[in-house]
């Protein structure tokens, strides 16, 4: 099957990624390497279940939400939409309105972050657009089945009560943090954003796709 444009909209780990302030950063050491006498190459990775590019499940704060194993592989396919927000700070439920939203379609916010690279940068901004609150309920009403966001998190720097997660985990939508739309035009697509399959992980980096 041939598709005329496909998107990846994944960061890059150990060069592009960000790390949450306090979180685990993302490290490759090498193990053996074939350029100093070894067989083959062999390393060792080290990171947060949230580094890079990943998807928040229900389990991340809510108590026996499910984790990664607990869904199927097809439930990480998605009808798509990047929406293009205009307020630097915080999205807002006025920019989202217009966009015909059904049930279980995925809503992927490019902002100013995707715009300027800091999503992309390898280092923590305090500065970034993030979502508000009425714009997560305005999610859940919508009934959507996945959020994205082009920062390493959706909340407000520096809001440790994390509303807009509570809010939309609490309601079984998942989070896609981390990913880059720089070179998304808005638009429908289809989402392609498989995590690995760790047993009771409350998150897990992906490699997100889009497609049309």
């Amino acid at each position: 099957m041939r598709y005329k444009n496909v998107y990846d909209i994944s960061v890059t780990l150990g060069s592009e990624s960000i790390d949450y302030p306090g979180d685990t950063p993302f490290s490759r050491e090498m193990i053996e390497e074939i350029k100093t006498g070894a067989s083959y190459d062999l390393s060792k990775l080290v990171m947060s279940a949230h580094s890079g590019t990943h998807i928040d499940f229900p389990s991340h704060f809510i108590p026996g939400g499910k984790s990664a194993n607990e869904y199927q592989a097809r439930e990480f396919m998605f009808p798509a939409h990047v929406v293009n927000i205009t307020d630097k700070e915080s999205i807002q439920p006025s920019e989202l309105e217009k966009v015909v939203i059904k049930p279980r379609d995925a809503l992927l916010l490019r902002t100013a972050n995707s715009i300027t690279g800091i999503c992309k940068s390898g280092r923590w901004s305090e500065r970034y657009a993030h979502l508000s609150l009425e714009a997560a309920r305005f999610c859940i009403r919508r009934r959507v089945g996945l959020l994205g966001i082009d920062y390493a998190t959706i909340e407000k720097y520096g809001d440790e009560s994390f509303p807009a997660h509570r809010e939309i985990l609490g309601t079984n939508i998942l989070i896609l943090e981390g990913i880059n739309l720089e070179d998304v035009p808005t638009g429908k697509y289809t989402l392609f954003c498989f995590p690995l399959k760790i047993q009771n992980s409350e998150a897990c980096p992906t490699r997100a796709v889009l497609i049309r």
